[in-house]
């Protein structure tokens, strides 16, 4: 499996292209503007791209959906509550396969109603939900403290721990990390009741 992670040279938003190194069958999660980027190393690795996933709906995650979608063919994928009318929706626990890979959707609510984790192996890719050594905010607008505990504690943390988080930004140590150690080292998945969690993200 390929998996190539992105960044622009002045900013954080990471952006992704994972194929199937058999088939060259690929997808792009998060464009985040790296068009050219994007582009070119799908033009030197000889890939093909089927889909591009958004993790949620802000725009430093959603942008160069259209070129791409353009230069490649590909469909774009979102959260069922914010797809348009020419992209496909996706909810929690849909599939969706490119070559002799699957990408489940866990919907992970929280940072934004519509916010996602693809899951392709063991490779998990979370968008603004969980950061490494951080999690999602939620005083955007539709964020939600509740919904992201639920995110976090119900559909992330029981996840097997050999699975790599890779996030929406760089905002940690690391550019990625072993859910294992994430349990360990970020004091964001530390175990809370849904009321700590809630005063915990009013804390400074």
């Amino acid at each position: 499996m390929i998996v190539e992670q992105m960044k622009r040279r002045f900013g954080d938003n990471y952006a992704y292209v994972v194929a199937d190194e058999r088939t060259k069958e690929g997808i792009v999660i998060d464009p985040s503007g790296l068009t050219d980027k994007i582009l070119d190393f799908v033009s030197k690795k000889g890939l093909r791209i089927t889909y591009i996933f958004n993790t949620h709906r802000h725009p430093d995650h959603i942008g160069g959906n259209a070129e791409l979608a353009r230069e490649t063919g590909a469909k774009v994928v979102k959260h069922a509550s914010s797809a348009g009318r020419d992209d496909l929706a996706v909810d929690d626990g849909d599939s969706l396969r490119f070559g002799e890979l699957e990408a489940r959707i866990i919907h992970t609510p929280g940072h934004s109603p519509d916010g996602i984790s693809v899951l392709v192996g063991k490779n998990l890719f979370t968008g603004d939900t969980l950061f490494i050594n951080e999690c999602g905010r939620t005083d955007l607008p539709g964020g939600s403290s509740e919904q992201l505990w639920d995110s976090l504690f119900h559909k992330i943390r029981i996840l097997d721990d050999d699975i790599e988080v890779y996030p929406g930004h760089d905002y940690g140590p690391l550019p990625h990390d072993s859910l294992g150690n994430q349990k360990k080292n970020n004091y964001t998945l530390e175990p809370r009741t849904l009321e700590e969690f809630i005063q915990f993200m009013l804390e400074p």
